[in-house]
């Protein structure tokens, strides 16, 4: 009876000993899973309504009379420039600086005009739809 006791009490105590390991092991994990969800939106992670909000200013502005979604007319098709630049913080800002000044070279001779009266967070929307796209 004695040894049925003590090898009950060992199990217990086992047991407990095994679960606040779990449950350190757990937190460690759970640090290391908040600090990837920290870095996520400085890899792209952009909203649905912010994508959607983009996709309208581009209509409501000039774009669409030298570019489409996957035609080239004047300027690339959006869904070529969305291959090229992979959806980053530096490209969104990048591309974004590009659309406000304006340019020429990269797609052909061609030169895209400048659109310094566009709100660069406007610009930025749009570009972030531009490179959801694939």
């Amino acid at each position: 009876m004695k040894k049925i006791a003590i090898l009950t009490t060992l199990v217990f105590a086992m047991f407990a000993a095994n679960s606040s390991f779990a449950q350190t092991v757990v937190k460690k994990t759970t640090k290391k899973t908040t600090v990837v969800k920290k870095t996520t939106p400085a890899a792209g992670k952009v909203s649905a309504a912010t994508l959607e909000e983009g996709k309208q200013l581009l209509a409501k502005n000039d774009c669409l009379s030298c570019h489409k979604e996957d035609v080239k007319i004047v300027g690339p098709a959006y869904k070529d420039v969305a291959k090229k630049y992979p959806a980053t913080a530096v490209n969104y800002e990048k591309l974004t600086q590009k659309v406000i000044a304006g340019g020429s070279g990269v797609w052909g001779d061609v030169p895209m005009a400048a659109h310094p009266s566009v709100p660069p967070a406007d610009v930025k929307k749009m570009v972030q739809y531009i490179l959801s796209l694939k």
